[in-house]
């Protein structure tokens, strides 16, 4: 298949999800051409349109079929990248990360002249971003804003992995590198252009905001000073790249102050647990 086959055939980064829902915020929204248009098939008179839309509303989109759909592109033409990129899109959206991120490897591989790998690198970016804030460190908190850290028993983060938070910025990094690479409609393009560097921003975010969650938990690791240092700098880069980044300018203040007069650190039930000196 040529490029011009492939460049039809390319989904936007967020386009696997159900095509019967709202799609404002897709790469490519569907767009119904002028024939569709005019042999749409109008509601009768003896109908409601109330009903006619409710009923419209009931179709469900099949994504398993969809998978499967896919699947047989593959088998016809097993090296090509969009394929791949399709089918791990729709995984992805399936739930199933650990082979929606082989499909994607994939696509990679076979985009011999990097047509498309802005697109599938953003793809893979936002698939290790998902996997990050779908556990522990999407169910606390996620600014330390206030009196105290308002965690349940056992929603505490003890452990800030920096790998977790490099690779999807590493992804959308490398999404922004390949951009003039990218064979894709302009929409596409447009979306990869806005939303990567927003990814960077988000993820610079939730990392400095769940190292200062970590300073302020009852474990004694002894490097809370240092850690809310690091996510000083993390909260200027987000800045940087989002200078309308309301919660990281909220946060920017309140490191400042935090380095200056110090700060308690509280237990799962709240109760306060140290106190951290401040260099004020």
């Amino acid at each position: 298949m040529n490029d011009d086959d492939q460049k039809d055939e390319v989904k936007p980064a967020e386009e696997a999800s159900d095509s019967s829902e709202d799609t404002t915020d897709s790469a490519d929204p569907p767009v119904e051409s002028a024939e569709n248009a005019e042999t749409e098939v109008a509601p009768s008179s003896e109908q409601p349109e109330e009903d006619y839309e409710e009923e419209e509303e009931e179709v469900e989109f099949d994504l398993e079929a969809q998978i499967e759909e896919f699947r047989l592109q593959i088998e016809e033409e097993p090296e090509n990248c969009v394929h791949h990129y399709n089918l791990g899109e729709a995984l992805s959206e399936l739930g199933d990360m650990e082979e929606a991120k082989s499909e994607f490897d994939l696509a990679l591989e076979y985009d011999k002249e990097d047509g498309f790998s802005s697109v599938i690198h953003f793809a893979i970016g936002e698939l290790y971003y998902n996997q990050l804030i779908s556990g522990i460190h999407g169910t606390v908190v996620r600014s330390s804003v206030g009196l105290h850290s308002a965690h349940k028993a056992g929603d505490t983060i003890t452990q800030v992995n920096s790998e977790d938070y490099e690779i999807p910025i590493s992804e959308f990094e490398l999404a922004i590198q390949d951009l003039g690479l990218l064979k894709a409609d302009d929409e596409i393009v447009e979306y990869i252009n806005e939303n990567a560097p927003r990814q960077i921003s988000d993820t610079c975010y939730k990392w400095a905001s769940d190292l200062i969650d970590k300073s302020r938990q009852i474990e004694h690791y002894g490097d809370e000073i240092k850690d809310v240092k690091k996510a000083q700098k993390l909260l200027k880069k987000t800045m940087e790249l989002d200078p309308n980044h309301t919660q990281a300018a909220l946060m920017v203040k309140y490191v400042k102050k935090m380095l200056l007069e110090g700060w308690q650190a509280y237990d799962e039930y709240g109760f306060e647990a140290k106190k951290i000196q401040g260099s004020g």
